[in-house]
């Protein structure tokens, strides 16, 4: 193979493992908690999520391909690494990161350990009142409760 031809195979390696692990980490690193995000940025993610494991499969072929012309370990590390992208592209990782809290723990008010800053969502139907604390939700993005005998979700 050409020298010139083997520099552009090296480069195109290079690229398809970073696509690869890009398809899994820019959605990840857009959507996540504690972190405001604007209606592009989440268009974005939502979209890279969408085509994320196709075009990942797309890039393991291809650094396949590239691992096997280039025939180096460095090649093969590479290749390693887009097929761990092409693997972690196929896990749902929204479900991990924000994964609802099914046993949530409760307390009176007067026993609550909140700082000072600390917001919660707050649900009151007839005389009973729940709060959830926001940093909580921030994390598990639900929680089903009974307020009031009335089954509700809270969400953030």
């Amino acid at each position: 193979m050409a020298k010139k031809n083997k520099i552009w195979l090296w480069i195109f390696a290079g690229a398809v493992c970073i696509t690869a692990l890009a398809c899994f980490a820019l959605p990840m690193y857009i959507i996540r908690p504690f972190r405001a995000q604007t209606a592009q940025e989440l268009s974005i993610a939502l979209y890279v999520r969408q085509v994320g494991p196709i075009l990942a499969i797309a890039c393991g072929f291809a650094s396949l391909y590239a691992a096997w012309r280039l025939r180096r370990w460095p090649a093969t590390l590479l290749c390693v690494l887009t097929l761990a992208g092409v693997a972690a592209n196929q896990i749902n990782i929204f479900e991990i990161m924000f994964r609802p809290d099914l046993e949530p723990g409760f307390a009176r008010a007067s026993e609550a350990k909140l700082d000072g800053d600390d917001m919660v969502l707050a649900v009151k139907l007839g005389n009973a009142s729940h709060a959830y604390p926001i940093r909580m939700l921030a994390y598990h993005h639900i929680v089903n409760d009974r307020v009031g005998g009335v089954a509700i979700v809270g969400t953030y």
